[in-house]
């Protein structure tokens, strides 16, 4: 329970969070943030990991020049760790198959995020690469169900590469672009709320129509 409440905690106030690791660490953050973004699109195991509101905060912090971060080696390390990291993933779907349909639900596997996830692929194909990096728990089961259902890999590295493109880039030049404005600043916590809250958003509206159906 206290972990998970440190967990939280980092969370919500990744701002300051980020912000003393970067003064910490100084130009080793762009490792750990490497490492972040690369467990989270890589394994799917860790959909829990920060990703949407750690890429802005990021790109804040380049922003003021915190630690000495650069905003385009910063979008060049985290566009990697994206990239490398779905191609993992997807190498490990295509390894296990269909039978890890039968896997049971567990603390780290989620059997309806990956179901949801494989009905979201059906229906959208290769866009799911792409519309999925910006979808919690669907961005990391992605690339895993795209190596179960055999995807060709040329096909699967073309969504791959737009989807963290569009992805990283957007979210890191976002924060860089706004996130030193007064307001942002002094309201940082609450924007990364805004954030999570936003990108959960289609998953609630998705809960609400299957119950809806059901």
């Amino acid at each position: 329970m206290e972990l998970l409440t440190q967990f939280i905690d980092i969370v919500l106030h990744l701002d300051k969070h980020l912000a003393i690791l970067v003064q910490q660490y100084g130009l080793w953050i762009y490792g750990i943030l490497f490492f972040i973004i690369f467990a989270e699109t890589g394994f799917v195991i860790f959909p829990f990991l920060p990703g949407d509101s750690l890429l802005f905060v990021a790109g804040a912090l380049a922003a003021i020049g915190e630690g000495g971060m650069d905003i385009w080696t910063l979008c060049g390390v985290l566009l990697a760790a994206a990239v490398l990291g779905n191609m993992v993933n997807y190498q490990i779907g295509r390894y296990f198959g269909p039978r890890v349909f039968q896997w049971e639900n567990s603390r780290f596997f989620n059997r309806a995020a990956l179901e949801k996830t494989h009905a979201f692929y059906e229906k959208h194909g290769g866009k799911t690469l792409v519309i999925s990096r910006f979808l919690p728990l669907f961005r990391t089961f992605a690339p895993f169900v795209a190596g179960i259902g055999a995807m060709s890999y040329t096909k699967f590295s073309f969504f791959n590469l737009i989807g963290a493109s569009a992805w990283v880039f957007s979210l890191c030049i976002g924060g860089y672009l706004l996130g030193n404005l007064p307001w942002i600043k002094q309201n940082l916590s609450l924007l990364i709320v805004g954030i999570i809250l936003v990108s959960l958003l289609p998953v609630f509206i998705g809960y609400l129509q299957h119950r809806r159906t059901a």
